[in-house]
C-alpha cells in the first residue's frame, strides 16, 4: 500500500523523506522504484525539496500525484532539509532516503519486518550497493584518531589496507549478514519513531556530511540499538548532489568531521593532539579544493584549445 489511506493516518507503517535538491531525474528514478511496487505495509512518501530550479517539483506534481510534496523556499542543506519534511505525525518508522537511490523489490516492508523482529534496534540500515551491483560500505565503525590520521593524510593512499581504514570499514566481514553496528549511511538510514523523537533528528549545526555518524552515536547513548539489515537492498549513486558544487561540498564535510570531533570526541583526545586536528582538516581541505579547482582549469582550457 503506497501513499496515505484517508482517515488511516494513525496506522502509517513508514513515512519515507526523500530530499532532493537539483536531481531532477535521479529523483524520477527513485520514486518510480517506489510506487511501482506493490507494499505490505501502508507507506507514505514525501519529497523535501531543497529550493531545485530544474523542475523537480513540477515533475512530482505531474508524475507522482500520489506523493506528498514539501517545498522549502532555500536550500536547507541535508539535516534542515530532512528534519523539517517529517510531519506531526509520521509513520511508526520514518525512513530518511537520497534521492539518487533505487529501492529493490520488498526492500522497504524487509526493513519494517526487521525492525518489528529487533524492537530494541533503534535505527536500521539496509545493503546499499553500487549502480555496478559492488558493495558500497554503508555501515563503519566510529571513527578514531588513527582512522583520521591514515584516512586524511597522504599515508592513506600510501597504505590503502592498513589496519585502521580495514577497521572503520568494517573490512573484515562480507556484509552479508546482519548485526549490530557503529552507524548506518544516512543515504537510507530506517529510524523508529520514538527515536526520532527523542533525539530530535538530525542535528541542524551540521549543514551535510556527519550527521549520520552523530545521530547514530546519540542513539547508541540513549540505549538503543543501531542494525544493519542485508536483505534490504537499495542501489545508491553516491554523491550526485554533492558533485554539483564539489568545493562546496569539500568545505562542508571538512566543517562537519570538525563539529562531530568537538562534540563528541574532544575531551577524549590527547591534549598534545587536539592542537592539531583544525589546521590538519583546513590543510587536507584547502588541498582538495586546489585540486579541484586545477582540474576544472585543465579542463576549460582544453576545451577553448579544441574551438
Amino acid at each position: 500500500m503506497l501513499g496515505l489511506p484517508q482517515g488511516l493516518e494513525d496506522s502509517v507503517d513508514l513515512t519515507v523523506i526523500v530530499l532532493n535538491w537539483n536531481t531532477r531525474n535521479d529523483l524520477r528514478a527513485c520514486l518510480a522504484s517506489l510506487v511501482g511496487q506493490q507494499h505490505e505495509h501502508a507507506i507514505e512518501v514525501i519529497v523535501a525539496d531543497n529550493a531545485s530550479a530544474d523542475g523537480s517539483r513540477e515533475m512530482v506534481a505531474a508524475e507522482f500525484p500520489q506523493v506528498r510534496l514539501v517545498v522549502h523556499s532555500q536550500n536547507l542543506g541535508f539535516c534542515a532539509g530532512n528534519n523539517r519534511a517529517v510531519p506531526d505525525n509520521p509513520g511508526r518508522y520514518v525512513l530518511f532516503l537520497n534521492a539518487d537511490t533505487r529501492v529493490t523489490h520488498c526492500a522497504l516492508d524487509t526493513l519494517i519486518r526487521f525492525a518489528d523482529e529487533h524492537p530494541d534496534a533503534g535505527i536500521v540500515g539496509p545493503r546499499l550497493l553500487n549502480l555496478d551491483g559492488s558493495l558500497q560500505y554503508s555501515c563503519r565503525r566510529f571513527p578514531n584518531l588513527g582512522v583520521g590520521f591514515f584516512r586524511n593524510t597522504l599515508l592513506g593512499r600510501l597504505f590503502p589496507r592498513n589496519r585502521f581504514t580495514q577497521d572503520y570499514l568494517m573490512a573484515d566481514w562480507d556484509h552479508s549478514t546482519p548485526r549490530d553496528v557503529d552507524w548506518v549511511s544516512g543515504a537510507a538510514l530506517l529510524i523508529r519513531r520514538e527515536v526520532l523523537r527523542a533525539t530530535g533528528g538530525f542535528d541542524e549545526g551540521f549543514y551535510m556530511y556527519c550527521e549520520d555518524v552523530d545521530l547514530c552515536y546519540r542513539v547508541h547513548e540513549l540505549g538503543w540499538r543501531v542494525m544493519y539489515c542485508p536483505a534490504a537492498v537499495i542501489y545508491h549513486a553516491i554523491g550526485r548532489s554533492s558533485d554539483q558544487v564539489p568545493t562546496r561540498a569539500t568545505y562542508a564535510f571538512h566543517r562537519s568531521m570538525y563539529r562531530f570531533y568537538r562534540k563528541h570526541y574532544a575531551r577524549k583526545t590527547p591534549w598534545f593532539v587536539r592542537p592539531l586536528i583544525l589546521p590538519g582538516l583546513v590543510l587536507r581541505a584547502s588541498g582538495q579544493i586546489v585540486r579541484y579547482r586545477w582540474r576544472n582549469l585543465k579542463r576549460r582550457w582544453a576545451q577553448r584549445r579544441k574551438h
